[in-house]
Parts: C-alpha cells; structure tokens; sequence
C-alpha cells in the first residue's frame, strides 16, 4: 500500500475515533449515544500505533491524522471543515474581529517591514508610529534583510495583552533611526470598510463581513448617516463571504418592523428554529439598495434574502455565491477544530438558496466560477438558471427563486472593462507605494480626501511618470485608460487607507450608478 493512500482507506475510522475522543472529553453535548463504541476508539489508536511503531517508512501520524479529518469532511458537503491548530487563532481572530498586537497594516518592501498605515485606535499608533515607518527590529530580532514571509510577521508583532516591545524603527521622511517600546493591545479588526453619504440623502456603507463587532460598526454608521440626513441607504455586501448568522439578523432587524420573520433553520431532527425582527429597528422607514454579487455568501444572502422576501427595498447586482447551510464550531481538544454543518437555513418565504453540490467533493463549488462565465449569466440577467418547481411568492406578490443564491431585483453585469494583467497590478501597487513615500510630507500638507479626489493629477504628471516605466509593454490606450484610474486609486489607498481606494473606485462604479439612476427616475 502506498502511504500517501493511507488517509483513504481508514479516514472514516480515524474520524470515528477522534469524534468518540472529543465527545468523551466533554467537547461536544448531545452525543453520548457514542459511548458504546469505546472499542472502536480503541482499535484506531492501536491502528495509529502500528503505522507510527512497525510502517516500513518514517511516517508523521499527526500530518495523517489532520489528512484523514479533512477528507472525511470534504466527503460531507463543502462547508464541513477541518481547521488546524496553527490556523485556528487567526480564523478565531477575523471572526470575534480583534486580535491582540501593535496595530498597524504593513507590507514586505525591499525586505523590510514597512507600515502602510497604524490601525485607528490600536497600540502603535498611540505610541506615535507612522505610515512610511520600517520595523527594523522587535525586541532582539531582526526583521530586515531575512527574507521574512509576510506571514510570519505577526508572530513577533502579536503577544499576550499589555507586554510589551521595543521596536527599532527607520523613519525615512526625517532619515532617523530610533527605538520605540510599544505595549500589546486589543487591536479592532473593522467590519465597515467604508462609511459616507454620496449625496445630501443617498448614504452608502460597506461591510466586509459578519464578525462579532460588526454589528456595533454597523449601526454607528448607520446612526452617523442618519444624522447627516440619509433617507436611503446602499449597503454594499460584494465580496462579503459571511460570517454569524445571529449578528446578520440584528443588523436585518434595523431594517424590517416587529415580528417580520428574518430567517428560519432546521436540523437533521426536522427541528426549526425562527428569528424574527423587533420593534427596536432605527431604520425601518427608510430605503436600502443591497448591492451583491458572486462572492456575497452565506450571511450575505441571509441578509438579502430577508429583505427581498419581506418587500422591503431592493437588490442589485448580480446571484449571490449560494451557501445555505449553518455550521458549527466543534474543538477537537489538541488545539485543532472542525467546522460542522448543523442546519440548513431557509428566507423568510421557504427558500434553500443553497447550489447544488456532491457529497463526494466540491467540484461544483470550484467549477461554479466558471460556469456562470460560460453560461452568460454574469453579463446577462436572462441566463441566470431559475427553477419553476423553486418559485416563491413574495407579500405583494413578488417571484423569488431558491435553488442557488439570491437572485437580484436589478441586475448589473459584471465589469470586464476594469481588468488587468497580473503584471501591471503589481506595477501599479509598487509605484503608489514608492511615490507616496517620497512625497509623503508635501502630500500630508496639500492633500485632503475630497480634493484628491478631485483635483489630483489632473496634469496627468504622476501617470506620466508612471507610464514611464512600463510603455515597452505597449499598453493599448483602452488599457492605459484603467491604469490610469486605478493608479490614482492605489496612490489614494496608500494615503487614506481603503477609505481613499473605494472613495475613487466608486466615481464608475456600475452598480452605484445604477441606484442612482433608480434613484432619479423617483424623482
């Protein structure tokens, strides 16, 4: 037998053993059915003591074990996964969204640290550290010239809550080189990219996920844009692959009056369990555009789905990703866990927007992409799949389709026109990075958000400059045209943060042209 088979052919019993390990340990409740089959826990581990004691070849149990509990759940549904012990804390951080650093954004230039901005609120910026800073050193450990991961990073940056570390940091706008000692805090992971109104009634947010602080972000923004005199809202959920279901009620229930039903699950019991919107909304009377698209997922759709069932504002974009199923989090007691499938959620109508997939791998999920390409449905509303036997009635009469994500009340097709080539991505992203760090004093000094927006390299001097550099490679004046753009919003990113990028960004932005298109012709 060859060992690189060996996770085939006893995962389902390794698995086995480890859940009967787990629940007897007290890491799950509900399952103590299990314990007659002590003798099968017992085998597994004889098992495992054989291949680590007698196997003809050196073989590591514990990367075996992890095999065999990743393929057992990848032959459950897509969603069912195991998460490893060294993967744990950084998925647990992005979730409760917090961890406990320094606080800043950085990246790897030149082979060093490089701070693209302090994180509002967090240690470092408290402690005086700005965008431009290289981190040259933390406590006795060099972290220029080692041809350091950017993944490995955070392991001398993070720490326990309040110890401390000194940090050896080159300024270059002053060219000093000095130490700063920094101590660790609850750093805030923001859920709320952005925040603005784009017009004197028509406000916007952006929220990245549903972690555990989204909620709060969330409606302090929403009250914000209340009272600058929002009456209707764009909550762009794109690319907002999910998160807690019970944070995305809350921030339903600010949108729908008392009682509205938010969404529904059911178990392998038949159980149902039902959320339901209360009277403590502060936007009920208000408007809301959703904008989603491929990538909005799970939480996402909960959202979408609730509002659209409930007649309540409209969806515009193009069919969400598709995941209808809930899971739970289950530790495994080595410091590893596995995220189960539980339940399957429903909209308030009865709609699965669950896709199909097989239970013998997730070859539907990762060809989905594709075929929505193939198909057309990206670029045309007609070609987006609907089954007749999955129609849904709305309150006032509106057709909903289950079966396979969200689909939109408007639709807008995706932007081919916005692409470009690896190549000139990474151009770009050096070049905004290096002309601010030059002219990080004098843009400080001249530039606010809005008149950047406006006003900045109407010359085109900048781009020139950029063009420069790569006009051996010929770009077609189509292409020179998004470059161009695309500069100006990486050069805004590098000194606003993603405030600036999607602030540019949205002056084409197809499908908040849309709103306010449909927001003139009420008018």
């Amino acid at each position: 037998m060859n060992k690189n088979n060996l996770p085939i052919y006893f995962s389902l019993a390794v698995i086995f053993g480890i859940l009967i390990g787990s629940f007897f340990n007290g890491n799950a409740i509900g399952f103590t059915s299990f314990s007659s089959n002590a003798k099968n826990e017992l085998k597994i581990k004889k098992l495992l003591n054989y291949i680590q004691r007698d196997y003809v070849d050196t073989v590591n149990t514990d990367k075996l074990l992890d095999d065999a509990i990743a393929q057992m759940l990848n032959k459950l549904d897509p969603h069912s996964v195991y998460i490893p012990k060294e993967n744990l804390q950084a998925i647990t951080e992005n979730m409760q969204g917090n961890f406990v650093g320094i606080g800043v954004q950085f990246r790897m230039i030149e082979d060093s640290i490089t701070v693209i901005q302090p994180i509002k609120g967090g240690p470092s910026i408290k402690a005086g550290i700005q965008a431009g800073d290289r981190i040259l050193m933390a406590d006795k450990d060099t972290l220029f010239g080692k041809n350091i991961s950017t993944g490995k990073v955070p392991k001398f940056l993070k720490g326990k809550p309040e110890t401390k570390v000194a940090l050896q940091v080159y300024r270059k706008s002053t060219d000093s080189l000095f130490t700063i000692s920094i101590t660790r805090g609850k750093v805030n992971i923001k859920s709320v990219d952005l925040a603005y109104m784009i017009n004197d009634s028509l406000g916007y947010i952006k929220l990245d996920r549903f972690a555990r602080n989204s909620y709060r972000e969330f409606r302090a923004s929403l009250q914000a844009l209340k009272r600058k005199g929002m009456a209707t809202l764009i909550l762009d959920l794109r690319g907002n692959g999910g998160g807690f279901i019970d944070i995305a009620n809350r921030i339903v229930d600010e949108f729908l009056e008392d009682e509205k039903r938010i969404v529904f699950t059911r178990n392998n019991k038949n159980e149902i369990t039902e959320s339901f919107a209360t009277e403590n909304g502060i936007f009920e009377n208000g408007d809301v555009y959703v904008l989603i698209d491929e990538n909005s997922a799970s939480a996402s759709e909960i959202l979408a789905g609730a509002l659209q069932d409930n007649d309540k504002g409209t969806i515009v974009g193009r069919r969400s990703f598709g995941k209808g199923l809930v899971q739970q989090e289950m530790d495994l007691g080595d410091g590893s866990a596995v995220r189960l499938t539980i339940a399957r959620y429903y909209t308030p109508t009865g709609r699965s927007i669950q896709k199909p997939y097989r239970k013998n791998g997730d070859d539907a999920y990762t060809s989905d992409f594709q075929q929505r390409v193939r198909s057309g449905e990206l670029s045309n509303k007609d070609s987006i799949p609907v089954v007749d036997s999955l129609k849904y009635t709305t309150p006032k009469g509106k057709i909903v389709y289950g079966g396979g994500g969200i689909i939109p009340d408007v639709f807008v097709p995706i932007d081919t026109t916005s692409y470009m080539n690896n190549f000139y991505f990474i151009a770009i992203t050096n070049f905004a990075f290096e002309y601010v760090d030059r002219n990080r004093r004098q843009i400080a000094e001249k530039w606010t958000l809005e008149t950047f927006i406006t006003h900045f390299d109407s010359d085109a001097r900048v781009y020139d400059e950029f063009y420069a550099k790569i006009k051996e490679f010929n770009p077609s004046i189509k292409a020179q045209k998004i470059l161009q753009k695309y500069l100006k919003s990486s050069i805004a990113n590098e000194i606003f943060g993603d405030v600036g990028f999607y602030r540019m960004q949205h002056k084409d932005d197809k499908m908040i042209l849309k709103v306010l298109e449909l927001e003139n012709q009420q008018e």
